[in-house]
């Protein structure tokens, strides 16, 4: 177990910014029928997502949710020693996207920047390193830029991922304050299961070709999606997650001596409500304090916890909470994590 423990260090704001265009999901594709969607929509709880076009990028998400959180909080940049940005949509293959954030954002070029390439347990992995170098080093102010565009990057031909992806982008600033107490990560990895989520073709094991972003029919229900498109084995998924993630939440609860009934909020990836429905059950959890953002905003990967903070709790955290993450995807990658949320600043929901 990959378990980590800080004292001190916590989020003093957290912004959010998503693209204009909404998605019906009841309208979204001519390719299915509307009795199909019809019927995706109640098992995946997903009505809408927003759509990034075609020139916005995830970091330009996370660019709108960073100015909004600097300017309304008043931070003077050249204390913001620390910029990481998590994203598995980066805005080239080189450069890493945080070096542009940190000159784009006016940042002092003493900023230690640098992209952490991973997917729905994005975020919670992104404050775990946040949160070690904030206590072990001299950083006094950090900022976790956490963006997806995964509209780009899934067929609408392909039923299996068609109506369930949406892009958005967050920013979370980071301090050492003594307000904050103990934090703890459990973060876990199994590489066996890599072929559950993923796109074969654009990397360097498969480089793009003619032959990589050809649409070609993949199974008997004649779902479509060239090599260069996400796919995802949505029942394996499943039996992950039921074997995975209820024990790890269990042993975080037994390491550090926590109990369900303690926590404010519980916050999940939202990767359908099937699947949260399952966990809510599974750990008999109150559903009163397991927000939702889905309905609205779909699966936006690692951007989901955050930005279902932001889109849920903005008029909640004006005093002290406690809360529990959970993500949970792709690698197949997962982590928990426990901490305070002390007055946490929220602004209003950015549209871009």
């Amino acid at each position: 177990m990959a378990f980590l423990e800080f004292n001190h260090v916590g989020i003093a704001g957290l912004s959010g910014a998503v693209p204009r265009t909404v998605i019906d999901n009841l309208q979204y594709t001519s390719f299915f029928s509307p009795d199909e969607a019809r019927d995706i929509v109640a098992k995946t709880g997903i009505h809408q997502r927003r759509f990034a076009d075609a020139d916005t990028c995830a970091s330009d998400l996370c660019y709108a949710a960073a100015e909004r959180l600097l300017t309304d909080m008043q931070v003077d940049r050249s204390e913001i020693d620390l910029l990481i940005f998590v994203s598995q949509t980066a805005d080239y293959r080189m450069p890493s996207t945080s070096v542009l954030l940190q000159h784009r954002l006016s940042l002092s070029k003493q900023t230690m920047a640098l992209d952490i390439n991973i997917g729905c347990s994005g975020f919670i992995y992104g404050l775990s390193v946040v949160y070690a170098l904030m206590q072990q080093g001299s950083f006094r102010k950090a900022l976790l830029l956490d963006g997806e565009t995964r509209s780009k990057v899934y067929s609408p031909k392909d039923r299996k991922t068609a109506f369930l992806f949406g892009d958005g982008g967050v920013a979370a600033l980071i301090v050492k304050n003594a307000a904050y107490r103990q934090s703890f990560f459990s973060m876990n990895t199994d590489g066996s299961r890599e072929s559950l989520i993923k796109i074969e073709g654009g990397g360097y094991r498969h480089p793009s070709s003619v032959e990589t972003v050809q649409e070609r029919v993949v199974d008997a229900d004649g779902n479509i999606r060239s090599m260069e498109q996400g796919y995802m084995n949505g029942a394996d998924v499943f039996n992950f997650l039921i074997s995975e993630i209820p024990k790890d939440i269990k042993r975080l609860l037994e390491k550090t001596g926590a109990e369900m009934e303690g926590f404010d909020y519980v916050l999940f990836h939202q990767a359908n409500d099937y699947m949260n429905d399952y966990l809510i059950k599974k750990l008999k959890l109150n559903r009163d304090k397991v927000p939702s953002s889905i309905r609205k905003f779909g699966n936006t990967s690692s951007v989901s916890i955050p930005l279902t903070i932001v889109s849920e709790l903005s008029d909640q955290l004006h005093s002290r909470k406690k809360v529990l993450l959970s993500g949970f995807g792709v690698g197949m990658s997962w982590a928990s994590a426990i901490m305070d949320l002390v007055d946490c600043y929220i602004p209003p929901l950015v549209e871009i």
